[in-house]
């Protein structure tokens, strides 16, 4: 695996492997809890990956130190927030999770250890994820006087049902990876940290064989269309199946389909 360092910001780490995006939160002795700083550096590091455009086919979002992924938001970080200032604490972590989905190429969450409160949001903001045995879940907000900010509420009951997401946040319950996945919150678990990443890697390799403008358009849609009316929702994706005729791709996959070959994507 041949990374090389892209960007970088407080507590976070971005490095490149082809077309292949590494991005680590970098505070092991807080568990990677996301404070402001994390929060921003976060933000401007998925914005210059969107930036770089069709140059990123794939994203991994992982925590460094092999114990938590994200164990949450930085709670001293809060701990004396006006109301005013725990909204726009809320709209950070809204920004960060609204750059994840926004970017065209798919992100992975690898999570190994704790992925609970802001970190569990995290996770859930990005296309699937993916978690080692020793994983563990949770919305424990409540249990501190709060409620989940960072999209939990809005994401977590896309991903297991609305009545499983309100016994999860009711009752500040933890999870391991084994039930995470039977309920869907998790796409695939491993055995361990070199696992979940050969895997996750996998995924994506089986991703950019195929036509990066229809995966950013599928990507858009679904992101889009999810929680609408079904009207609405199905306005959505005629729109996308719409642009996806005004690439150069779609073009070349119907060709290579007819003449029985495998098509040569170009991104375009």
């Amino acid at each position: 695996m041949a990374e090389t360092p892209q960007a970088s910001g407080p507590g976070v780490r971005v490095e490149r492997d082809g077309g292949i995006a590494i991005v680590t939160i970098d505070r092991p002795a807080a568990l990677n809890a996301l404070s402001p700083d994390v929060l921003r550096a976060l933000h401007a590091a998925f914005e210059s990956l969107a930036a770089d455009g069709s140059a990123v086919r794939g994203v991994l979002l992982t925590g460094a130190g092999g114990r938590a992924f994200v164990a949450g938001a930085d709670i001293r970080a809060m701990a004396d927030l006006t109301p005013e200032q725990g909204e726009e604490s809320a709209r950070l972590g809204h920004r960060v999770a609204g750059a994840i989905e926004g970017l065209a190429a798919p992100v992975i969450a690898c999570v190994d250890g704790f992925a609970l409160g802001g970190g569990l949001e995290l996770a859930l903001a990005c296309d699937f994820i993916y978690a080692t045995d020793a994983s563990t879940f949770g919305q424990p907000e409540v249990h501190l006087g709060l409620t989940p900010g960072f999209g939990g509420t809005v994401r977590l009951p896309r991903a297991v049902g609305l009545a499983r997401a309100k016994e999860l946040i009711y009752t500040a319950r933890r999870i391991d990876a084994a039930e995470a996945a039977a309920m869907g919150l998790v796409s695939r678990t491993f055995a361990d940290r070199d696992a979940l990443f050969e895997g996750a890697r996998a995924t994506l390799a089986e991703i950019e064989a195929n036509a990066a403008p229809a995966v950013g358009i599928a990507k858009r849609v679904l992101v889009a269309a999810a929680g609408r009316r079904t009207d609405r929702a199905t306005e959505i994706e005629i729109a996308g199946f719409g642009d996806a005729f005004r690439t150069e791709d779609m073009r070349e996959g119907v060709a290579a389909f007819i003449e029985k070959r495998e098509p040569g994507f170009t991104g375009a």
